[in-house]
C-alpha cells in the first residue's frame, strides 16, 4: 500500500519549500499570453440553469461559522434551490467589475493567485427540481451539467468503504482541482493550493450548510480511481480532492451501484499549452487509496495525542485567556452578506484591532470539523500567532492553546520586520494586526494517516483559514492568505514548533482602504 511509504510526502514537501535562497533563484515567469482559463467549460453539454432568486438564510456569520448541525435535528434533503445557494456561496461568482476595460471575476472564496482551480460537483439522487444523477457546477453562467444520469450515490458507498454519512446522505458535493489551473503560477507547489483552495471553499460551504440547517461531513477516504471516473476526470491532468456529505436521504443507500461506465466529454482548453509538473501527480498517486478495504482500515485509527502545554505552572502568568464576546454583542450580518462583501486585503493600515475581536475569530475557527480523519476534539495543526497591534495583547510570538481556550507567550517584542520576512519579504504580513500560522507535526499526522495525512492536514489547516477569512470580514476587518519560508517559520517559534511544518497563513488586521468600515459596524470592545 504506497499510501503508507510516507517517504513520498516528505520528499514532495521538502522539494516544495520556498527559502530566501530558493526564491532568489527562481527563474519561473508568468506567461500572460498563456494564463490558463479560470473555469472548466464542456463545450458540448447543455446548460440547467440554477434558480437566480437566491434567499438568505438570515443567520449571522459568526454563528454559522461555528455551528455544527446535528443529524438528528436538522433538515434532511436540500433541493434545487438550496443546491443554488450552496454553489453561488461557496464557488460562485459574486461581483463583477472592470478595470481597464477588463472585466474582473470575484468568487465566493479565496483563492490562490485568484486562479479558481478548484471545481464543485454534486452526485444526487432525485430531489425537488433535479433528477438523479452526476453534475458539474459552472460557475460562469450559473448552471449545472449533467455528466450521468441516475442514481450514483451507491457508488461513493463503496468507494468509501461504507462511511455512515455517505451512506445517509441525500446528496454528496465533490471538489476537484485542475492542476494547471494553479501550476501556471506555482508550478509543483500548486499541490499544496489544492488543498488550500479546497479548504476555503469548505469553509463557505460549510457555512452556508449550518445556516440552513443541514448537516454536513467532509470525507477524505475514498477510492480516488473511482471518484476520478465517476466525476469523468482525466487523471493525468485533475484529482479529486473531497467529499462533503449533505444532508440525509430516507433511506440508507446500499453497496449495489450502477455501473460507472467510463465516459470522456470535450472541454475548452485552458490556454495554448500546458507544462506538466510530474511531482503534483507523483504526490497525488502515493497518498491514493485503491480499495474499499483500505479506505475502512485508513480510517480505522488510534486517537492522536492532544497537545499538551508544558510546566504549564511556571508558564501560568503568560497565558492570556481569549475574551469572547457573547453571541449578543456579536454583529449581526448575515452569512450571505459577509460572503458576498468578502476579499482580500492588498494594504493593512497598521491600526490595532481589539483583542476581543481576535477571541472571536480564534474561537469561532476552531470549534471543530466534522470529518472522516478526525473525531469532535482532535485537531491536527496547533495556531502560532505573531501579534503587532491588538489592544489589551503585549506584542510577541504566541501559541494557542485549544484546551485553555487562551493564547499563550512564547516571546514578547515587536516583530513586524520577522513576520515581512516570514511572509517572503512582502508587507502584508508586517503591516496587518496579526499573521496566524496553521502548523502541524508532519511525524505524527503521517505515521498515523499516511501520506494521505498530508491532505488532510493542509485541508483542516486551510478551512480554519477560511473561517478566519469570513469572521475578520464579519467583524469588519480585512484578512489576506500568503505563502512563507517554510523552515524559517518553524525556526521563528522554536523550541515550541520544533519539528512542526507550516500548512497555511492568513494575515488579519484592519485595511487601510477601509479603515473606518468598523465605525459603521458593531464594534467589539
Amino acid at each position: 500500500m504506497e499510501n503508507r511509504q510516507t517517504e513520498a510526502a516528505w520528499a514532495y514537501h521538502d522539494a516544495t519549500k520556498h527559502s530566501y535562497q530558493s526564491i532568489r533563484a527562481m527563474a519561473h515567469h508568468l506567461d500572460w499570453d498563456n494564463q490558463p482559463l479560470p473555469f472548466k467549460i464542456y463545450s458540448n453539454l447543455p446548460a440547467i440553469p440554477l434558480p437566480q432568486n437566491l434567499l438568505s438564510s438570515g443567520v449571522p456569520a459568526l454563528k454559522a461559522i461555528s455551528t455544527i448541525p446535528s443529524p438528528a435535528t436538522s433538515g434532511g434533503r436540500p433541493n434545487l434551490q438550496t443546491l443554488a445557494e450552496i454553489f453561488y456561496f461557496s464557488a460562485g461568482i459574486t461581483r463583477r467589475r472592470r478595470y481597464a476595460g477588463v472585466e474582473m471575476l470575484f468568487r465566493a472564496a479565496a483563492c490562490t493567485g485568484a486562479l479558481y482551480h478548484v471545481d464543485l460537483y454534486v452526485v444526487c439522487g432525485d430531489c425537488e427540481g433535479l433528477n438523479a444523477g452526476v453534475y458539474h457546477f459552472s460557475p460562469q453562467d450559473f448552471s449545472l451539467r449533467q455528466l450521468r444520469q441516475g442514481d450514483y450515490r451507491s457508488a461513493l458507498v463503496q468507494a468509501t468503504g461504507e462511511e455512515p454519512a455517505i451512506s445517509e446522505a441525500s446528496c454528496v458535493i465533490a471538489s476537484a482541482s485542475t492542476f494547471w489551473r494553479n501550476a501556471w503560477k506555482y508550478q509543483a507547489r500548486a499541490y499544496r493550493h489544492c488543498y488550500w483552495d479546497n479548504g476555503t471553499i469548505l469553509a463557505n460551504l460549510l457555512a452556508a450548510t449550518a445556516a440552513r440547517n443541514i448537516p454536513a461531513k467532509v470525507v477524505l477516504g475514498f477510492v480516488d480511481a473511482t471518484v476520478c471516473q465517476l466525476l469523468a476526470l482525466n487523471e493525468q491532468r485533475e484529482a479529486p480532492l473531497s467529499l462533503v456529505a449533505l444532508g440525509r436521504s430516507a433511506e440508507k443507500k446500499t453497496t449495489f451501484s450502477l455501473p460507472v461506465e467510463p465516459v470522456v466529454f470535450e472541454t475548452t482548453p485552458l490556454s495554448n499549452s500546458e507544462i506538466d509538473y510530474p511531482a503534483m501527480r507523483r504526490m497525488h498517486e502515493a497518498s491514493s487509496l485503491e480499495s474499499g478495504a483500505e479506505v475502512t482500515e485508513w480510517r480505522r485509527r488510534e486517537e492522536a495525542p492532544t497537545k499538551t502545554t508544558t510546566d504549564e505552572a511556571a508558564r501560568e502568568d503568560q497565558l492570556f485567556p481569549l475574551q469572547s464576546p457573547s453571541d449578543e454583542a456579536l454583529p449581526k450580518e448575515s452569512i450571505e452578506e459577509v460572503i458576498t462583501r468578502r476579499g482580500s486585503t492588498r494594504e493593512f493600515s497598521r491600526d490595532a484591532i481589539t483583542f476581543a475581536e481576535l477571541s472571536s475569530m480564534l474561537d469561532r475557527a476552531t470549534r471543530g470539523v466534522t470529518t472522516d480523519f478526525l473525531d469532535s476534539h482532535e485537531t491536527l495543526n496547533d495556531l502560532y500567532l505573531i501579534v503587532h497591534a491588538v489592544e489589551g495583547l503585549p506584542s510577541g510570538a504566541y501559541v494557542f492553546s485549544r484546551q485553555q481556550r487562551a493564547l499563550e507567550l512564547l516571546k514578547p517584542g515587536d516583530f513586524r520586520r520577522d513576520a515581512g520576512y516570514l511572509g517572503l519579504g512582502q508587507e502584508i504580513p508586517a503591516d496587518c494586526s496579526v499573521n496566524i500560522y496553521f502548523m502541524t507535526d508532519m511525524h505524527r499526522v503521517l505515521e498515523r494517516l499516511g501520506n494521505r495525512g498530508y491532505r488532510a492536514a493542509q485541508l483542516e489547516a486551510a478551512i480554519m483559514g477560511g473561517r478566519i477569512y469570513l469572521s475578520a470580514y464579519a467583524l469588519g476587518l480585512g484578512a489576506s492568505g500568503l505563502t512563507f519560508f517554510d523552515d524559517d517559520v518553524t525556526e521563528f517559534f522554536s523550541p515550541d514548533a520544533a519539528g512542526k511544518s507550516v500548512m497555511f497563513l492568513i494575515a488579519v488586521g484592519r485595511s487601510a482602504k477601509q479603515k473606518n468600515l468598523t465605525a459603521t459596524r458593531s464594534e467589539i470592545r
